[in-house]
């Protein structure tokens, strides 16, 4: 019987096309957030799943924005944002925030953050950040933000993205034959 060490690493290199990459990373489960900001007074805001803590000495937190995002210049701009994590019963409003050439705030009913940004109803937490650094990585922006103000609703759960799909309750079984055929 051969053992772990007997198994050449070679036998386990898959090419890593665009396709299998999505593949692999949809098996990461995310929260969806909503980043808002303020431009001359109106408000912007695109969906994240990319969030995520940093530190917390200072509170650094980061989201990615793609380099082709029209939303995220405006958000630049104004030199702050607030992270909306979305509760399980706002999955229409991660879908209008994904849409583009939209007004996305069209019936969302909003609060203004400590920094002047919008808070979206019904979210399961909020966090006001003061935007510490930009890293290009790729096709993306890695965007830090220092954490200025906070609040978390605790009797609300998150919406969740798994597997292409949002609110999985149980994960969905099933085979992905490119894994083994390639």
């Amino acid at each position: 019987m051969a053992s772990v060490s007997d198994v050449s690493q070679s036998e386990h290199l898959e090419e890593v096309t665009e396709e299998r990459f999505r593949l692999a990373l949809g098996n990461f489960a995310t929260g969806v957030t909503i980043i808002t900001s303020t431009d001359d007074g109106e408000s912007v805001g695109m969906a994240a799943n990319s969030f995520t803590s940093v530190s917390l000495d200072p509170p650094l937190v980061s989201f990615c924005a793609a380099l082709t995002s029209t939303t995220y210049p405006r958000i630049s701009a104004s030199g702050r944002f607030c992270v909306n994590v979305l509760s399980e019963f706002q999955e229409e409003i991660a879908r209008r925030f994904a849409q583009r050439q939209i007004d996305r705030f069209a019936g969302v009913r909003t609060s203004e953050s400590p920094l002047g940004s919008p808070i979206l109803e019904g979210v399961v937490a909020w966090i006001d950040c003061k935007i510490e650094a930009e890293h290009r990585a790729g096709d993306h922006l890695i965007v830090v933000g220092h954490v200025r103000a906070l609040h978390v609703e605790f009797q609300r759960l998150p919406l969740l993205y798994f597997r292409g799909q949002f609110a999985i309750e149980q994960p969905i079984a099933r085979e992905i034959d490119t894994w083994t055929t390639g």
